[in-house]
């Protein structure tokens, strides 16, 4: 069985996007990042990238992370507070802790991609 399927498929993703996002943009560290954006049309392509990294039925077809982030400059340290939020979250929603891991461990490859850190931006 998927992560997806075990964690209740479609309506527990959209759950888990939705409190996710409400912790996220009530950060004042992070909510600077997401100012002028779109956040239903990003709830949207959320729940597609986690689905499909977890499982779900369908592929991702959206922009790869590098792309979709690279505008942001986003810090490593804010990454790694927005997987504090994710795990709050999932935990939150009764995510079982091995669960919870093996979904960061399919996450945390994308650190590179999504917050190059300082010696990427000073290049």
């Amino acid at each position: 069985m998927s992560i997806y399927d075990e964690i209740g498929g479609a309506s527990a993703v959209s759950v888990a996007v939705d409190d996710f996002y409400a912790r996220v943009l009530g950060d004042p560290q992070l909510s600077g990042y997401f100012e002028g954006t779109d956040v239903s049309r990003l709830k949207r392509h959320q729940r597609a990238f986690i689905s499909a990294a977890i499982g779900g039925p369908a592929p991702y077809l959206g922009r790869t992370m590098r792309e979709a982030h690279a505008r942001l400059d986003i810090d490593p340290a804010d990454f790694d507070r927005v997987v504090e939020h994710l795990v709050a979250t999932l935990a939150a929603l009764g995510v079982p802790e091995a669960t919870i891991g093996a979904i960061g461990a399919t996450l945390a490859p994308l650190k590179d991609e999504i917050a190059p850190g300082s010696a990427a931006r000073a290049g």
